[in-house]
């Protein structure tokens, strides 16, 4: 029997997703609660590979297991059992061929830009003081619709066949600010994005170039030639990762 898991984790004390040598990682943590309590041996497979430092507002992930057990009863034990920072909401079972990596549809992340110094939010999102021009930044965003081939957004050594996604929507939008000692209007950015898949580092680094527009540092024009282009190099930097949030996973058979 295959089991799909609804959960959510902050990322800042691990290496990402994946099990690594010699670091924590969200996977291997999981991998350890589910083997203990199931008393058998479990290995998680995830929809997505979030970086060191990302974080996960709605994350599945799959995993088999033939003998009959108590949902709500493990879902309890596995939120008193993991640390603090992992939480497990829903766990379903699926059809046997159900994949949470490669069903996967559509994903939505956003990206946390703080412009009043907030001392509750350092490793939630990123502070960043300078002037931006967000309705630049918004216009450059409504490029990317425009592309498919966004080489330049990703590592430059990664393993993946295609450097093709399909983008849905991306936009910048204002929050206004939560701490009673920083009520500044609209002390918040975030970027939302959501396409069919993502290469490493993509969000971040598309984030950073679109940083770059709202100084008025590149134009529309140089934004278009950069995606042409295919180079990392001209591209923008690589904003830090813990402003970065997976939000949302879709799937066509999961009532989302």
């Amino acid at each position: 029997m295959r089991y799909f898991i609804k959960l959510a984790y902050n990322g800042t004390p691990y290496h990402g997703w994946q099990i690594q040598p010699n670091a924590a990682s969200v996977q291997e943590t999981l991998n350890k609660a589910f083997s203990v309590l199931l008393s058998s041996e479990i290995n998680l497979m995830g929809a997505g590979r979030t970086d060191t430092g990302v974080h996960a507002r709605e994350m599945y992930a799959h995993f088999d297991f033939e003998a009959a057990f108590d949902i709500p009863k493990l879902i309890h034990k596995l939120n008193s059992y993991l640390p603090k920072d992992i939480v497990i909401y829903q766990i379903f079972p699926v059809d046997s061929e159900a994949h949470c990596r490669f069903d996967a549809t559509k994903r939505t992340y956003e990206y946390h830009i703080n412009v009043f110094k907030d001392a509750f939010s350092q490793e939630q999102s990123w502070y960043f003081h300078q002037e931006l021009d967000v309705d630049l930044m918004n216009k450059a965003a409504k490029l990317l619709l425009n592309h498919t081939d966004f080489q330049c957004f990703s590592k430059v050594k990664t393993d993946v066949n295609t450097f093709d996604c399909t983008i849905f929507e991306a936009y910048w939008t204002r929050g206004g600010a939560e701490q009673s000692e920083a009520k500044q209007e609209g002390n918040k950015l975030i970027f939302t994005i959501s396409a069919n898949r993502f290469l490493r580092n993509m969000v971040r680094s598309i984030v950073g170039t679109l940083i770059n527009i709202g100084l008025h540092k590149i134009t529309l024009a140089d934004f278009n030639t950069i995606i042409e282009s295919k180079s990392r190099e001209k591209a923008g930097f690589s904003v830090p990762a813990h402003g970065l949030y997976l939000t949302k996973i879709e799937y066509p058979y999961l009532d989302n």
